[in-house]
């Protein structure tokens, strides 16, 4: 199983970080280790100084697909979740500084949440709603037609360069409102109104 990561897809989220909108999507990707274990807290690691929370709409691939076309991509995905992709963000400012590449910022083990799943025909995947609270106040909050690209196009886009696989996991990018996590944080992550995910931080 992999984990790809769609950078700026919002472009609010662009803006707040000082990057340029891309004009095609941009992919990163996690090994299985950066999984956050179901029901564990979030430790933030001795690293970083800074850990951001990054909201995002997770699409789990259930069979083989290469070369996919847009028209087409919705029958290579049946359900749904919300994930938080963690950011050492000083760590990944300084690399990207440094011109190198930044895995390590993003990649590390636990820095991946992602909530259970849902079958998407519950769900208008165009105009569909999703939040996130911080100890209780809302800090990121979006709709997917706000996607630059929208998921048939990142899934099209994704499967010229890696074929995808049953299991994979496809986190569709952020909106704006990022932000730094504190130890003992309360992490809720909502979809429309419905909770569907709680993330202790220690």
């Amino acid at each position: 199983m992999k984990i790809i990561c769609v950078g700026r897809n919002y472009e609010e989220h662009a803006k707040e970080l000082n990057n340029e909108v891309p004009d095609a999507p941009m992919f990163f990707m996690k090994p299985d280790s950066a999984i956050l274990r179901k029901n564990f807290p979030f430790v933030i690691p001795t690293f970083t100084k800074e850990v951001h929370f990054e909201t995002e709409l997770v699409i789990k691939i259930d069979r083989v697909g290469k070369m996919i076309q847009p028209q087409f991509a919705d029958r290579y995905f049946s359900e749904i979740g919300l994930g938080i992709d963690f950011t050492a963000r000083d760590v990944q400012q300084e690399l990207k500084e440094k011109r190198f590449p930044w895995e390590i910022a993003k990649a590390f083990d636990g820095s991946a949440f992602v909530s259970e799943f849902f079958p998407k025909e519950n769900f208008d995947l165009e105009n569909l709603n999703f939040s996130m609270n911080r100890n209780g106040e809302q800090v990121q909050t979006a709709n997917t037609k706000d996607m630059i690209f929208n998921i048939n196009t990142l899934i099209a886009e994704c499967s010229k360069y890696f074929t995808l696989k049953k299991g994979d996991l496809i986190y569709t990018g952020t909106p704006a409102g990022v932000n730094k996590i504190n130890s003992k944080d309360t992490l809720e992550g909502f979809i429309n109104d419905e909770k569907v995910f709680e993330v202790k931080v220690l």
